[in-house]
């Protein structure tokens, strides 16, 4: 220390001013929770009517300015502590009732949910669009006819309506997971007191209520301290994040000359400024960078949170660290939809490099079983045997003929196969290929246009339940400063 009760210049710069840094995000929030604490206060008898109604304008005052117009000061604290440094500048000892029954951590875990509750509900308004918008072009993309790939190689011929709506079904279910996570967040700590509850107010519910908390958090000393579902937060924003680079670093590749199968709309786009014919992916780099530091933040939470309990670095490095990385997710999400609304398909390309190609091989060799009797495997050495016999004379898939299948089953299995021109006909059809596809979720196109209509609907579910919870979390909070105005009386009244 540097002087008596003064914190040494070392803490403040590595300290207090870390949290000051994140005043912005807990800001609304402390607003919102002394204004809370305070109806709830007033209201059991506790504080004064003239004090209520200073504290109420005082309160008022605050909730109308941003936090960067507030004064928050790294050298009187962090932000609950340089908020007491304001209000007492402004009413001397009447501050000091916001103390009455609550640690300064109460408060600050009370904003901190009421941010983030916003923060994930509006993330899953973004997953819903991203969601929507592989739909619609999965829709648009139902017939478009490619080769499927897995590390790189020809697979089986699908469509990218197939490809599409296999992102799509991963974006909802971390949607869903986010919309659970937000009924966590929307627990009450409120009341807790420091650890084991508080004698002045026993009654939880009725603060939780005028929030627009959906209940209590029953523990009091969990309520002060759980960190799981913070964990669970970052973890579903990683996976979303995960499923977006997935798709990210697949069109990063088709977009190249050589694969050519894709390119990215102008707007998401940035031109060489060295190599006249260099079109970069800029989005998708960003995206993919962005997954990384999503990631990281997961890492670095669960770092943070190994540790005994009640401990305060457990939540101070969070309450910064994790809005950001939502923020990040979000950002990256409405990105990620974007590309895909806007992405151009090159369905020529597409076709040109599936019809020359083997992805047939497979339909190919389970006809030979059927017709012939051979188990699977025998019948898989012949097709391949077979394709490599084409590729060595330049042929593809379609060249196949009886004769080529002959020659390959009499190196494999010393005798020809009884298969004719009509049997391989189909098989070697990369559309008949696909239209055969359909079972639940194949890649023929009804069995597209099934998933399309259950990923729309699943979407505008996933809209509506978070559009209603903003909206019931913006009828609490008006509420309350309704209230907190009436108390004020004319005092003040933004």
């Amino acid at each position: 220390m540097n002087a008596a009760g003064a914190p040494a210049p070392e803490l403040v710069e590595a300290g207090f001013a870390y949290e000051i840094a994140w005043a912005g995000i807990l800001h609304d929030g402390l607003n919102l929770a002394d204004m809370a604490h305070l109806l709830q206060q007033h209201g059991h008898g506790i504080v004064p009517d003239d004090d209520a109604e200073a504290l109420a304008a005082v309160l008022l005052e605050a909730d109308s300015v941003e936090a960067d117009g507030f004064g928050y000061d790294a050298a009187a604290g962090e932000p609950y502590n340089s908020r007491e440094r304001v209000f007492t500048g402004r009413l001397g000892d009447t501050a000091g009732w916001l103390h009455a029954g609550r640690p300064r951590r109460e408060a600050t875990r009370v904003a901190f949910r009421l941010h983030l509750r916003r923060q994930v509900c509006n993330l899953v308004l973004s997953a819903a669009r991203l969601a929507r918008a592989l739909a619609e072009r999965a829709h648009e993309h139902r017939d478009t006819l490619f080769a499927d790939h897995t590390y790189l190689q020809q697979a089986q011929p699908s469509t990218i309506g197939h490809y599409l709506t296999s992102f799509a079904y991963p974006v909802q279910r971390d949607a869903a997971r986010l919309l659970e996570i937000v009924t966590w967040i929307n627990g009450s700590p409120g009341g807790a007191g420091c650890v084991n509850g508080s004698r002045l107010v026993t009654e939880r519910t009725s603060f939780a209520a005028s929030l627009g908390f959906s209940e209590v958090i029953v523990n009091t000393r969990d309520a002060m301290w759980q960190v799981d579902g913070l964990v669970q937060l970052a973890a579903t924003a990683s996976s979303l994040a995960c499923t977006q680079t997935s798709l990210a670093e697949d069109l990063e590749i088709w977009a190249s000359s050589e694969f050519d199968y894709v390119d990215l709309a102008d707007g998401f786009s940035r031109s060489s400024v060295l190599m006249p014919q260099k079109r970069n992916p800029y989005a998708l780099s960003m995206i993919r960078g962005t997954a990384g530091l999503v990631i990281g933040g997961l890492t670095g939470l669960l770092a943070i949170q190994k540790s005994p309990s009640a401990r305060s670095d457990s939540l101070i490095f969070v309450y910064g660290e994790l809005p950001t990385l939502v923020a990040h997710t979000h950002r990256m999400t409405d990105l990620t939809a974007g590309v895909v609304e806007t992405l151009v398909i090159n369905e020529a390309r597409m076709l040109d490099r599936l019809e020359h190609g083997f992805s047939q091989a497979t339909d190919v060799a389970e006809e030979v079983m059927l017709r012939t009797g051979l188990d699977y495997r025998r019948a898989y050495q012949v097709v391949g045997q077979a394709v490599r016999d084409l590729a060595a004379d330049g042929r593809v898939a379609a060249d196949l003929t009886p004769s080529d299948l002959d020659a390959a089953a009499r190196s494999v299995l010393g005798h020809p196969l009884e298969i004719t021109a009509a049997d391989l006909a189909v098989v070697l059809d990369p559309a008949a290929v696909v239209a055969s596809r359909t079972g639940t979720g194949g890649a023929a196109p009804g069995a597209v246009d099934a998933m399309v209509s259950e990923i729309r609907a699943t979407a505008e579910r996933l809209q509506v339940a978070a559009d209603g919870l903003l909206s019931r979390f913006d009828g609490a909070e008006a509420e309350v400063r309704a209230r907190t105005r009436r108390l004020a009386g004319g005092r003040r009244g933004p």
